[in-house]
């Protein structure tokens, strides 16, 4: 890895270098914080966590392979190189921030309430038509995520794509300073991590810390349907490029057709110019990810094929509005992670699918002290959006389903108090046909719905 020298690496952590003499020029290969992941050549990182200490699998490791050891204790005498520092999460930070410098490579930071994954990945897709793109994957956003995801980086990618999710004050400006991002996307602004952030004011001061560290003539692109995006008039001297439905915006669609699960189609136009696209995606929200690509593509040289082909060519990836097919069921996975905004658009797609239709929801986390109202809000929604059966799981769905039989008593709705026992009773329900939603927050495991349900009868 560039410039990434044992010697480099204690000095960049201010850490204390432990080994050899001959050994500090060498550059690590690879970086790791999971003893699984270590590859030869590797920096193993050990972090020491709340279940699993990272310290505990240092021989693991060097037996592996890996070239040294970054750790928070004095490990003595090793026949191997280590760096001692205060903090390997901070160590981890300082190095990306090093690395990333020592590569001068673009950067696109995404952020937002809703839809960070889902427009990275059209982002990356429609990028991908021009340039060599790494891109965040999974959930690799966080203050470890994100270096762990710049240490990806080679000298021969030439943009990188980075998801930057916080919900907590400071969080986005210590990501940022990592990031220094030439390009900042905002999806949205929503009730998202209210348990920390306190109210939508709130959310938008925590994600536009993601500006304090934007390169200077950088591009700033927005959600203009947002009410406080909408509101930026300009950022260290830049400008927004505004998105949305709005015509008045910078870049928006219209002739919006949606095509139930087969996606969406919408025009989409850009100054003078406007071209038709076929979203493989489902949902509306789809068109808001397409509009925000298109803005990145055409600040990066993109012409319009080149988009409409990055668009055109998008993959869904597990959780995000997923399909699977089994038999005369079709499960839409989107059990990744949920808001009451997220829940909404995802009973939307549901709502436009044909046949029979159930959904499954779960909890929501980090709504504050108005999440049972939150899930309330979310059971009235379910409850005119043409179901056949709801099933409601987890301690707060609980007001999910209430409000759900009130609204529409007509509706089988069902409510079980944790997913062990969904899982139990999962068989009498005769899900063998028609659209399945599943969807809640990450920590509700959700995947395991998924998993029971696409076996094969």
């Amino acid at each position: 890895m560039k410039n990434l020298t044992l010697e480099n690496l204690a000095r960049v952590c201010d850490g204390q270098y432990c080994g050899g003499l001959d050994q500090q020029k060498r550059e690590v290969e690879s970086i790791a914080s999971d003893s699984r992941q270590v590859q030869p050549g590797a920096l193993f990182v050990a972090i020491p966590g709340e279940r699993v200490d990272g310290h505990a699998f240092i021989e693991d490791v060097i037996a592996k392979g890996a070239m040294a050891v970054l750790a928070e204790r004095d490990l003595g005498k090793r026949p191997f190189p280590y760096i001692k520092v205060k903090s390997s999460l901070q160590a981890v930070k300082d190095i990306a921030e090093y690395y990333l410098e020592g590569l001068d490579i673009p950067v696109v930071g995404i952020t937002g309430s809703v839809g960070k994954t889902s427009v990275k990945e059209v982002i990356a897709s429609v990028l991908s038509q021009k340039f060599q793109v790494l891109k965040t994957k999974g959930n690799f956003n966080n203050e470890l995520g994100l270096p762990l995801t710049v240490f990806r980086l080679r000298p021969d990618h030439e943009l990188a794509v980075l998801e930057m999710g916080i919900n907590h004050f400071g969080e986005m400006t210590r990501l940022a300073k990592i990031a220094k991002p030439d390009t900042c996307v905002i999806t949205n602004i929503g009730p998202c991590h209210l348990e920390y952030l306190g109210n939508r004011d709130g959310v938008f001061k925590a994600k536009t810390e993601m500006f304090k560290y934007m390169k200077p003539q950088g591009h700033v692109i927005l959600n203009g349907d947002d009410d406080k995006l909408s509101a930026v008039e300009t950022v260290n001297g830049t400008k927004p490029i505004f998105f949305g439905l709005n015509q008045n915006l910078d870049v928006w669609a219209d002739h919006i057709v949606d095509n139930g699960l087969n996606g969406i189609q919408c025009r989409i136009h850009f100054q003078e110019e406007s071209f038709p696209v076929q979203i493989p995606i489902p949902g509306q929200h789809m068109v808001y990810n397409t509009l925000a690509a298109t803005a990145v593509g055409r600040c990066y040289g993109l012409s319009v094929e080149e988009i409409q082909m990055g668009i055109q060519r998008l993959e869904p990836v597990s959780g995000r509005m997923h399909t699977i097919k089994n038999g005369a069921l079709t499960i839409i996975d989107d059990c990744y992670n949920a808001n009451p905004a997220s829940m909404k658009a995802s009973l939307d797609v549901l709502r436009n699918t044909p046949g029979k239709k159930t959904a499954i929801l779960g909890d929501m986390g980090e709504l504050g002290e108005n999440a049972p109202l939150m899930h309330e809000e979310v059971g009235s929604y379910a409850a005119d959006c043409g179901l056949d059966l709801l099933l409601c799981v987890g301690e707060l769905s609980l007001h999910m389903a209430q409000a759900a039989r009130q609204k529409n008593p007509s509706l089988e709705t069902l409510y079980m108090k944790n997913l062990e026992t969904l899982l139990a009773h999962l068989p009498e329900f005769s899900l063998k046909d028609g659209a399945i939603l599943i969807k809640a927050s990450h920590f509700m495991k959700f995947d395991k719905i998924v998993q029971a349900l696409s076996e094969k009868p």
